[in-house]
């Protein structure tokens, strides 16, 4: 008696559910998608009063219940088993799985969000189904999930809302892009900058240079940027080589590398040394250039640094020569120094 008291009670409540589901359904969408929102609702009510038919006929069944050690909801001593819980939701998912298999992502979004209580998971659907739009709005007002409804919007191509959201997201760089993307070169260059300074800020010489370049057009500033590391020996090396392979001329770049040599302190001739390395491999034309430079490098530290010798194989690779030189004197300079 008590059982059947119980299965009213809560066949009441299943329904006054299913009246709420309905109008948060209507209210969910236009005016203009009722007629389609109309059939969701038909349907669902049918698939609600198979599962309310389900669950009479399961309880009917369990004529001897055995003591259950886990339930969602207990009271005047009856509870309900997990597992009637669980059938239902099952019933719900293979309704979803139904509509997306038939290209119905809308429809299939409802129900995890109404029924299911999976609002990322109806997110995830509309995406997927193209409904940029519809899942950027359930991102951001169900989920909490600003990137992810920003994303949506780009791929939208509501950039005025992706830019609004990425502003709050600080990703700067991705609002110039955005801006640069609408013609707004004004409001792009803006955001560019702060990009840039927040890099220098954070001594990354390099990619601040790539953001003036490859952004902003401005390749002067971009070498300056490289200068201004090399100088302050911030990622020197890498902005050495940087602000070198921006030079495409041959002429042009063995000047600058004379130039930069003769103005580069005793402390980073080592680095400088590297950087010759690189160049020397570059462009025959270079080739004499760099390696007069090694030759004063080497020369000022092999006293303190002997086996800077070996870099000469470097500058000299069919030399045989200088080869033999370099390993005489390693065994002069070994001999010496067991002596």
């Amino acid at each position: 008696m008590k059982k059947q008291k119980f299965l009213e009670k809560f066949l009441i409540a299943f329904f006054v559910l299913v009246i709420f589901k309905v109008i948060a359904i209507f209210a969910q969408f236009s005016q203009k998608e009722m007629a389609n929102v109309t059939e969701t609702v038909f349907k669902f009510i049918f698939f609600a009063a198979i599962a309310v038919v389900v669950i009479v006929f399961l309880q009917n069944q369990e004529k001897d219940p055995q003591p259950q050690t886990k339930n969602i909801y207990s009271g005047g001593g009856a509870s309900i088993d997990t597992s009637l819980f669980d059938k239902l939701k099952n019933i719900y998912e293979d309704i979803a799985r139904k509509h997306i298999e038939d290209n119905e992502y809308k429809k299939a979004a409802i129900v995890y969000m109404n029924l299911l209580n999976d609002n990322y998971r109806a997110a995830a659907t509309l995406e997927e189904g193209g409904f940029y739009s519809e899942a950027a709005i359930v991102y951001l007002r169900k989920v909490q999930s600003k990137t992810d409804a920003a994303n949506c919007y780009l791929k939208a191509k509501q950039y005025d809302k992706a830019i609004i959201l990425y502003k709050e997201l600080q990703q700067k760089e991705k609002v110039g892009d955005l801006y640069k993307e609408i013609n707004d070169s004004e409001n792009a260059f803006i955001f560019y900058q702060m990009v840039v300074d927040d890099y220098i800020q954070t001594h990354q010489m390099v990619k601040a240079s790539l953001v003036y370049r490859n952004k902003m057009d401005k390749p002067n500033e971009a070498q300056e940027t490289l200068l201004k590391g090399w100088k302050e020996n911030i990622e020197a090396l890498n902005c050495l080589n940087n602000y070198f392979s921006n030079i495409p001329e041959i002429g042009k770049l063995e000047n600058e590398i004379k130039y930069l040599y003769e103005n580069t302190s005793p402390d980073k001739k080592l680095i400088y040394l590297e950087a010759m390395k690189t160049e020397f491999k570059k462009d025959q034309r270079l080739q004499k250039a760099t390696r007069n430079i090694a030759y004063d490098i080497i020369a000022e530290n092999i006293n303190g640094r002997s086996e800077i010798v070996n870099n000469l194989k470097l500058f000299n690779p069919d030399d045989e020569v200088i080869l033999k030189d370099v390993s005489r004197y390693k065994t002069g300079r070994n001999k010496m120094f067991r002596n």
